[in-house]
């Protein structure tokens, strides 16, 4: 009898052992690896956007780069995580970077994405050795309301059924009459409403509100990188407002496009590009 006790224990410590060892962290992303530089940049897209947003920037970079474009979970087909946050998924991008000591990344971030990058240089400032924002704000409300206040525990239910209760026609309507606004590009116009289309709704509007609630204007005064933003061409009609919401990140090199609209990497392709490389390549 003692020979056979001896045996289950023996059993329950190896699968408890299986179990804990056998883990894998689970990240708030999926993740596309490309390119074998020593230098890596880590491609954070926007709201409701594929990493496809990066295809063509990744090409461009990846003989020089080793490139992490990510594909935020709920988005755009992505399997979607319970509870998704801004927070959660900043703690969850630099947890990767630490994870796979991927040392001194590049990180570059499209709208949304654009804020994760401010968020992760301004909370973890050792991680990145450069960042690049394409066309992102500190706090997107506040350029219509330049006394926004965010607010704390911002109940977002009442996003989350209204989205949720839309049909896919009536969705896909909303998107289809939105999306024309963010792309001039019109060969793009019909992938990005897919995009919108394949993502999780739950997600969608709940981080659509918490976005919108986030406000970086006084935490980016803690990034320590260099810094370049590239904002679309119309921003420039908003410039002294712009600017004094970027006022406390001293490193940044504020450019605007010459034409296009939200999705720069498709309006504004050459301005882009000749931005990206002379940032890149700079010491």
């Amino acid at each position: 009898m003692k020979k056979y006790k001896i045996f289950f224990i023996l059993v329950l410590f190896f699968a408890a052992a299986c179990n804990i060892f056998g883990q894998t962290t689970t990240y708030p992303f999926e993740v596309k690896k490309t390119g074998k530089g020593n230098q890596a940049i880590i491609f954070i897209p926007g709201f409701a956007s594929s990493g496809e947003v990066w295809n063509e920037t990744a090409a461009k970079f990846e003989n020089n780069f080793t490139c992490y474009t990510l594909t935020m979970k709920g988005f755009a087909g992505a399997k979607p995580l319970t509870d998704a946050s801004f927070k959660d998924w900043e703690k969850g991008i630099a947890a990767y970077i630490k994870d796979q000591k991927i040392e001194k990344p590049v990180i570059i971030g499209h709208s949304m994405g654009g804020g994760l990058a401010m968020a992760l240089a301004a909370d973890y400032p050792e991680l990145a050795s450069k960042i690049v924002i394409v066309d992102a704000l500190p706090c997107l409300a506040a350029l219509s309301d330049p006394n926004f206040k965010s607010k704390d525990n911002n109940d977002c239910t009442a996003m989350i059924s209204s989205l949720t209760a839309m049909t896919d026609e009536q969705f896909k309507q909303m998107q289809t009459n939105t999306i024309p606004r963010l792309v001039a590009d019109t060969s793009m116009q019909k992938t990005i409403v897919g995009w919108s289309m394949k993502s999780d709704r739950t997600t969608f509007a709940k981080m659509y509100c918490d976005f919108s609630n986030t406000d970086l204007r006084e935490k980016i005064q803690h990034i320590q990188c260099p810094t370049l933003v590239l904002l679309e061409s119309y921003f420039v009609n908003f410039k002294p407002a712009i600017e004094n919401q970027y006022k406390n990140l001293k490193t940044a090199d504020m450019r605007y496009a010459s034409k296009g609209l939200h999705f720069i990497m498709y309006d504004d392709k050459e301005w882009y590009f000749e931005q990206l490389t002379h940032f890149l390549s700079s010491k």
